[in-house]
């Protein structure tokens, strides 16, 4: 492959090798060796901020038809109060230094919940480890958003081997992994066979408002929407179907304006219940009325599963040519460090 000099940018290492990450995280999941006992558990809440958290999301849907307990994903301080001896809380933090997540935890020992963590060590590591919860130790060197296999697999077998789910799953993880080696070769080229880099020159100078449906697309609109936010250093909002049928339809195609800045992204799969199907369209044709720049997403896959981590790889590709376009590094974020930095100097 010939070298050119976006290659040996860091973001684009971490999501061309987003496959390889994926095997290392199986391997993960598969020789972790459980410490604890997690029998009578009655629900589950994932506590993560930002690419620790989606990782929770993309579980809660991933595992939607045979999960048995309701499993919620916290981004906040606060514990809720119905949480007990039977809830377990699984602490997602990449550093291990994440104060929301440091909060859950604190309020999590204080009521004995079942407690287990995944992180690169930090406070939460050395914390879990001191008290024998379970850890799940994850590689460093990654940009937090960047470590989503990490975040996210070695869970599911964690989940697997406290019986809460099946290992259905792992054989669409390992289709995943192919699908993704093979597109990958194309998603990484700035041509225009790479659909990834033909949508990323379509909504370039716009602000992306990508929509799912609550039940499959709506979490991977959120995953985009932070990738555009920091990768592409771009505004970008998501919302769901049917949800925004019954509010922000409404704004659309009133100021003139105010239009053109946008662009609406769909989140299409083949899974999407027929009638969000059809609110879809009869949605886009209304703004299509009003001139809304619109485009409709779809991947391969033979199943919904190896669909929603293809469209997540997708999207981040997208968001790495539309910083490349607009001569941004994609790697680093600066506000937020300073944001850490300043909220640190406050304790």
């Amino acid at each position: 492959m010939r070298k050119i000099p976006f290659m040996e940018n860091k973001m684009y290492e971490m999501i061309y090798q987003f496959p390889d990450q994926m095997e290392t995280a199986k391997n993960i999941g598969k020789q972790y060796s459980l410490i604890n006992n997690y029998s009578g558990i009655t629900n589950i809440i994932f506590a993560g901020m930002g690419g620790s958290a989606i990782g929770g999301d993309l579980i809660r849907v991933l595992i939607h038809d045979e999960l048995m307990v309701p499993l919620i994903v916290i981004r906040d301080y606060l514990l809720p109060e119905w949480a007990d001896e039977s809830t377990l809380v699984i602490c997602s933090s990449y550093s291990g230094n994440t104060e929301e997540t440091l909060s859950i935890y604190r309020s999590a020992k204080r009521k004995h919940c079942l407690i287990a963590g995944i992180s690169t060590g930090g406070e939460l590591g050395s914390s879990l480890t001191a008290n024998k919860y379970d850890l799940i130790k994850i590689p460093p060197g990654y940009q937090p958003r960047a470590a989503l296999g990490l975040s996210f697999i070695p869970i599911l077998y964690f989940l697997n081997k406290i019986q809460i789910i099946s290992g259905n799953i792992f054989k669409e993880i390992n289709n995943s992994i192919a699908r993704i080696r093979e597109k990958r070769e194309i998603y990484s080229q700035p041509e225009e066979i790479n659909p990834t880099y033909r949508l990323a020159k379509k909504i370039n100078s716009k602000i992306p408002v990508i929509i799912g449906y609550a039940s499959t697309t709506e979490v991977i609109a959120r995953r985009w929407k932070g990738q555009f936010c920091e990768n592409s250093k771009i505004m970008a909002f998501h919302n769901e179907l049917p949800e925004m049928n019954h509010n922000e339809v409404e704004g659309w195609g009133n100021i003139t304006d105010f239009n053109n800045y946008f662009s609406v992204i769909w989140l299409v799969d083949n899974d999407d219940y027929k009638r969000i199907t059809v609110r879809q369209d009869v949605t886009a044709k209304l703004l299509q009325k009003s001139g809304i720049d619109q485009h409709s997403i779809s991947v391969e896959g033979s199943s919904f599963i190896e669909r929603s981590i293809h469209m997540i790889h997708f999207g981040d590709w997208v968001s790495f040519w539309l910083a490349t376009m607009n001569t941004i590094d994609a790697t680093h974020v600066h506000k937020i460090e300073e944001l850490k930095a300043a909220l640190s100097n406050q304790f």
